[in-house]
This record gives C-alpha cells, sequence and structure tokens, in this order.
C-alpha cells in the first residue's frame, strides 16, 4: 500500500460517517500521489496526515428567539482546516443540509483554492443548519448575533476571517459584523463580504460568477475555442450564477439556462438577466416566475442536466448535482468544457466521465476562486484603511484567474497529466501549502 492509499484508508475508517470529506479527500489524495508516493520527506513528516485532519474543529449550539416568542437551537460549526500559509478563510453557509462532514468537505477543498489563488489565506469553512428561507429580518438578525455570541471567540482579522457562501449574503454578514464589533469592542476586517459603507469592496458580489468565466474564456482561447457565440448552460439562480450570467453574456455568449431547487428554465432567446435579478434577489420568488415575463421560455421540474442541451456547462448550485448518466449525455449531446461554479458539483464518476470523454474541464476549487480571492483583496483594503475602485478590483480578480488556469496547466504537464485539471489544481495548489508547512516543522 503507498503512502497515500494508506493516509485514505486511514481516514475512511477515522471518518465513517462523512461522505461528502471522504470524497474531497480521496480525489485530493489520488491526484497528489505522484508528487507525494515519490518523496520520502512528506511520509517522514507525516504531511498528508496533518494534512487531512483541521487544526481546529468547533461546534456549538445557536439558541434563538423566532417573532412568536418560540425558543429554537441551531447547531453550529467553524472548520479551521489549515493555516500553513495564512490566516483562516472560507464562507459561512446556512442552509438545512449543513453537517460536519460537509463543513469539513468544503474547508478541505478551501486549502487548495485559497492557495491557488496566490494569496496569503489558509483554508477553513463554517455555518449552521438554519434555514434563512421565510425567516423575518428580525429573527435572521437574532440567529446571526447567538451565532457570533460564539463565533467571535476564534475569528479575528490574523486569525480567520469568515465571509458569505450560501444563505449568507450581505444582510447576515452585516448583523454578524455588528455583533462582533458589540463584543469585541474591535473594528477590523474579521468578516468579508461586508456592505461598502463598512469596509466591502467593490466587485465583491459578482467575484465568483466574473472569475469562473475568466477561467472558462482562458481555458477555451488556450484550446483554440472562443466563449463568444458559444451556448452556455448554467445551473442555479443564486449570487455565482446571476454574475456568470451576466459576465458571459457580456462577452458574447449566449446563456440558455438557469435553475433552483425547484425546477429550470431553458430561454433559447437567451437568458433575461436582469429578469433573474429581481425574481431572485428582490422578489425572492421561484425561478417558474420567469415565464411570467417571458412566456416562450420553457419551464421543466427535476435537475437541467436531463434536459439542456449547450457547448458549454456552467454548473453553479450545489454539490453533486451532475450525475454520471448527466456527465454521459453532456458529452454525448456537444458539451465540450465544463467549469465548476459550486463546490463539487460534478460527482466523482461525472469528473471521470469528462476526462474520459476529452471533455474540458475544470473543478470548482479553481474555477470558483474568484470569490475568495476577491474576500482576500477586500482583507488587503481594510488592512490599509482604504479602498480600490471597481475596475481596480475586477482587473486584479481576471489576472488571479488568468494565472490560476496556467498554474494548473503547469502542474497537468510537469506530471504527465496533459488537460486534466483535477490533477494540476490539486497539485498546483498542494505544493505551497506543502513547502509552508515543511518549513514550519510538525506543528
Amino acid at each position: 500500500m503507498t503512502y497515500s492509499e494508506k493516509v485514505l484508508h486511514d481516514l475512511k475508517i477515522k471518518n465513517p460517517n462523512e461522505p461528502e470529506f471522504i470524497q474531497a479527500a480521496e480525489e485530493v489524495l489520488e491526484s497528489l500521489a505522484p508528487v507525494v508516493d515519490n518523496d520520502p520527506r512528506y511520509q517522514k513528516t507525516g504531511l498528508l496526515e496533518r494534512l487531512v485532519e483541521p487544526e481546529r474543529q468547533i461546534m456549538f449550539r445557536i439558541p434563538w428567539v423566532d417573532d412568536n416568542g418560540e425558543v429554537h437551537v441551531n447547531r453550529g460549526y467553524r472548520v479551521q482546516f489549515n493555516s500553513a500559509i495564512g490566516p483562516f478563510k472560507g464562507g459561512l453557509r446556512l442552509h438545512p443540509s449543513v453537517n460536519l462532514s460537509i463543513i469539513k468537505f468544503l474547508g478541505f477543498e478551501q486549502i487548495f483554492k485559497n492557495s491557488l489563488t496566490g494569496l496569503p489565506i489558509g483554508g477553513a469553512k463554517g455555518g449552521s443548519d438554519f434555514d434563512p428561507k421565510g425567516k423575518s429580518d428580525m429573527e435572521i438578525m437574532r440567529f446571526c448575533q447567538a451565532f457570533m455570541n460564539e463565533l467571535y471567540k476564534y475569528i479575528g482579522a490574523d486569525e480567520d476571517v469568515p465571509a458569505g457562501d450560501i444563505g449568507t449574503g450581505a444582510r447576515e454578514v452585516g448583523y454578524l459584523y455588528g455583533q462582533y464589533k458589540k463584543l469585541t469592542n474591535r473594528s477590523e476586517g474579521c468578516l468579508t463580504g461586508k456592505g461598502l459603507s463598512f469596509g466591502g469592496s467593490l466587485a465583491r458580489t459578482e467575484a465568483t460568477g466574473y472569475g469562473l468565466v475568466y477561467i472558462t474564456e482562458e481555458l477555451l482561447k488556450d484550446h483554440g475555442k472562443d466563449i463568444s457565440g458559444s451556448r452556455v448552460a448554467v445551473s442555479g439562480s443564486g449570487n455565482v450564477a446571476i454574475y456568470a450570467m451576466e459576465k458571459a453574456t457580456q462577452i458574447g455568449a449566449k446563456v440558455i439556462s438557469c435553475s433552483d431547487s425547484t425546477g429550470y428554465i431553458i430561454d433559447e432567446n437567451g437568458i433575461d438577466v436582469e429578469a433573474v435579478k429581481k425574481i431572485k434577489e428582490v422578489d425572492r420568488k421561484r425561478i417558474s416566475a420567469y415565464l411570467e415575463i417571458h412566456p416562450d421560455a420553457t419551464y421543466g421540474e427535476g435537475s437541467i442536466w436531463d434536459n439542456v442541451t449547450c457547448d458549454v456547462a456552467l454548473p453553479c448550485a450545489t454539490q453533486n448535482e451532475i450525475n454520471k448518466e448527466q456527465a454521459e449525455r453532456l458529452a454525448d449531446t456537444g458539451c465540450y468544457a465544463v467549469c465548476e461554479g459550486a463546490n463539487m458539483p460534478t460527482n466523482a464518476e461525472a469528473t471521470q466521465v469528462f476526462l474520459d470523454k476529452n471533455v474540458l474541464f475544470i473543478p470548482g476549487k479553481a474555477s470558483n476562486a474568484g470569490g475568495v480571492a476577491t474576500s482576500a483583496l477586500e482583507m488587503g483594503q481594510n488592512s490599509i484603511r482604504s479602498s480600490w475602485t471597481f475596475d481596480e478590483v475586477d482587473a486584479k480578480l481576471k489576472g488571479i484567474m488568468i494565472n490560476i488556469y496556467y498554474h494548473m496547466k503547469d502542474a497537468c504537464e510537469q506530471f504527465d497529466a496533459v488537460d486534466n485539471f483535477v490533477v494540476g489544481a490539486n497539485i498546483a495548489g498542494f505544493m505551497k501549502v506543502a513547502d509552508a508547512m515543511m518549513a514550519q516543522g510538525i506543528v
């Protein structure tokens, strides 16, 4: 049994009830085998064993009171996975599906994603099984304050800087930040995704979606293709999906789909992004309301990936949304590029289908790194008590995403895995973290 196989074997025994975390670890460790199995320094220092075990994982109760005076108790998490290259950095997810396995999977992925940006930030993730849907502003505020009453003990500008994620937008970040200031009496960059009036960064809202399109555009360009004029299928209708659709449309692509948890829209005339923004960000309605504005579009229930035909797929909804059969269908109907906007939206079997069928594929740890990259730029602006223009941040974002692509490509070529960007992303992200961990000793 090789070193990487032994670590994975032991990890499965130690974490038998954490399928999402094991899935992420298995993909990474298999990719890293050519590096770690041929360098005895890593085994001698137990580097992989340290890499797959969080530095710290915190679980706590969150008691809060609804508008009717009823007490609820949710569970909160913060998994601080690796700080070798900088303070912990990663979002806070508020969703009923949240559990320790999902937070660990997201935190583990965040290590490599943050490393790929080239910025000095470590990997972490947090959240709660609280569902913000259907809650009043006052209920959201009371929950966020209760969440921060415990979380504040473990975060800070030079320790751990959480951000938004699914269910955690500008409103939630504002309430969290207000409670942090009240508890600590400090005004510092302890959270990113803040409002512009109290330390937020321009372009942060757009960053993950825009960054996804920038790296997709570079991938296609490097392979003799042009995103302009291509048919692009997007899943989801949250922040990432909306701004991926917006940027793709701006550079000449034809975006033909979006979705939410109830169903999907296919509009062969091109998705009306402003209509989707109003439906999801203002009216907070289901995506089926799109038909009230564009009755010629098609609405269906189930998965968009069972029905859409496209050149480029940008899955931006949630983990494991594309399975093996759907991947085969996409490849067989002409899709030639898939770039993940969500975290691990393609399951392991589907990813292998794309690689086997020579569909250009970039994993989320690289292609959706634009959000955390711009969060790190927000941290920098907070540190110098200044702010940059939208165009300045956007230009830095585009440069970071293009650099990520070529770092992945170089790693692919170095380890004889041309165009296998799963391997390229994992190795490129790993090398920086591994070098830092080796240099800092066994800690």
